[in-house]
């Protein structure tokens, strides 16, 4: 695997916002969670690789609320090692718990997830027909429910 750098990022640029948008399309639900959250950038020498936001949501509860690898650099370890990086940096910040929301589509993320030893929690029906307003697809399924997980730390 690449050696990553993974540090806090120092600035909100085009870069950034581009791996942001590849786990989710709407820049105005980025732009809340990155002024509520902390985002974490992972470099390769000086490319960027991937990023995650975590955000404080209940005592002793901190959600990712985005990760993304750069897709030229995907299905390399890097989604697992941001995962982990995230795991670490929540219980830095006092959590017991972290949780992680996809879409029912997204297999690829659900089956890494639960190999980070994230367990399913509940369903949000309908999430991504509600808060988006175009209808996303993902492995030739519509992308309607939120699909919940959690892993104690």
């Amino acid at each position: 695997m690449q050696k990553l750098s993974i540090r806090k990022a120092a600035e909100r640029d085009e870069a950034l916002y581009e791996l942001l948008l590849l786990a989710d399309p709407s820049r105005e639900i980025v732009d809340d969670y990155l002024a509520r959250g902390e985002c974490y950038t992972a470099w390769t020498s000086d490319e960027l690789a991937g990023v995650y936001v975590l955000l404080k949501t209940r005592p002793k509860t901190v959600e990712i609320v985005n990760i993304a690898v750069n897709e030229s650099m995907q299905n390399n370890g890097i989604g697992r090692r941001l995962i982990e990086e995230a795991m670490n940096k929540a219980k830095q910040m006092g959590a017991a718990t972290i949780e992680i929301g996809t879409g029912n589509s997204s297999i690829g993320q659900l089956a890494l997830y639960q190999k980070c030893g994230f367990r399913l929690q509940a369903i949000d029906h309908d999430f991504f027909i509600r808060h988006y307003e175009e209808e996303i697809f993902e492995n030739g399924i519509q992308c309607r429910d939120m699909v919940r997980l959690y892993a104690d730390i």
